[in-house]
């Protein structure tokens, strides 16, 4: 199987699609009648200094990556079995996939890229080094709270986000636990509660735009699941707000079996992030206990539900999107052969195309969703 990468912002740089504007230059007349302007000259000469900023970044890879798209079928006719974008790259994913048209595409990307470049000040880094859940307890440790974690991206590779002052003040914690700490050249506290007032007024302009159900799957950033057709809206809106989960999106895309990946677009961020989630990754990681399985304990004002027997006449795609209709990623379960009560880290998803399961805090593997059950009346995050 075969999965196309496309990468989003932070892979631009000037020269990039050299080699495509001229091979496609009905495209490339398209964008330049929607952007107003001449997207080959930002990219190859950027005469105005305009492509890092993220109005112009935005459209720029985005056209270079869907025109790479087609150089790729032209060059080798194979489509792929599954289709990822990272953040900006999300567009590129859909676009493939037939759920957008390439102009409609092109103008979601200008509106979202304008939107964003009027957030409020704010700031990123990358934090190298340390899982998420030791980045989650240093921020948690240290009264942190004003930041959120912005892109899970690899094992030991994790973005933060938040305002600028607060960035700022957080990187002596994560040094003194031998971190590297890399502040982003980006102007906003991008894929953090920052960004609500972006996400209402993009919400608004989504509602313009009519989309498709993907001919390809396509795996949301937000849950590290397939798109279902009747939430591509509100994916692409929540997006600015939420995590961009890559680290369990390729997990769910190398449990599929046999996965060959390929980045489409300019460098190779992407290509390195999958090197390194591949060398750590271990199939099959389903989480089950190999001691009997007593009847799970209860705290004194905490009972667990009990199992519904409805549920074992669905198939795991639903049961996995029920799960995920009621209850938030952060929702307290007990599970099979546990006696504590555990947190769930995502969403539910289809492992091996047949089993639904889910990952928790603290274990590194997916609990089957048939031996877990939430805890009644337990809190949840909003």
């Amino acid at each position: 199987m075969k999965t196309y990468l496309f990468p989003g912002q932070g892979s631009q740089h000037i020269g990039m699609g050299e080699n495509l504007f001229d091979t496609f230059p009905d495209m490339t007349a398209t964008a330049d009648a929607i952007l107003g302007y001449s997207i080959k000259e930002l990219c190859l000469q950027d005469p105005n200094r305009q492509l890092g900023r993220t109005q112009y970044t935005q459209p720029a890879l985005y056209v270079v990556n869907a025109l790479a798209y087609r150089q790729q079928l032209k060059d080798t006719g194979e489509h792929p079995d599954f289709v990822a974008g990272h953040s900006l790259g999300e567009y590129n994913a859909l676009e493939s996939a037939g759920v957008i048209r390439f102009e409609d595409g092109l103008k979601l990307v200008k509106k979202r890229g304008e939107l964003m470049s009027t957030a409020p000040k704010g700031a990123m880094a990358a934090i190298i080094g340390l899982t998420s859940d030791k980045i989650s307890d240093i921020l948690a440790d240290n009264g942190l709270t004003s930041i959120d974690i912005a892109n899970y991206n690899a094992p030991t590779q994790t973005i933060i986000s938040g305002l600028e002052a607060d960035i700022q003040n957080a990187q002596t914690y994560f040094e003194q636990e031998q971190a590297m700490f890399i502040p982003l050249n980006v102007s906003g506290a991008f894929h953090s509660r920052y960004m609500q007032p972006v996400q209402n007024e993009f919400s608004q302009f989504l509602n313009n735009f009519t989309f498709a159900a993907p001919k390809i799957p396509v795996i949301a950033n937000i849950h590290a699941q397939p798109y279902q057709a009747d939430n591509i809206a509100r994916n692409l809106a929540d997006q600015l707000t939420h995590s961009v989960r890559w680290l369990d999106s390729m997990h769910y895309l190398l449990q599929q079996g046999d996965m060959d990946f390929l980045e489409l677009g300019p460098g190779d961020v992407l290509s390195k992030l999958i090197r390194s989630i591949k060398s750590q990754f271990k199939p099959n990681t389903v989480a089950q206990s190999s001691q009997p399985s007593p009847a799970p304990k209860s705290a004194d004002n905490q009972t667990t539900t009990q199992p519904d027997r409805k549920q074992d006449l669905k198939t795991p795609q639903q049961r996995a999107i029920d799960w995920n209709r009621s209850y938030p990623i952060g929702t307290q379960v007990n599970a099979k052969g546990y006696d504590e009560i555990l947190t769930t880290k995502t969403q539910a998803v289809i492992l091996f195309g047949h089993r639904a399961a889910i990952y928790m805090q603290g274990y590194n593997g997916y609990f089957a969703l048939d031996e877990v059950e939430p805890v009644k009346h337990a809190a949840t995050p909003a």
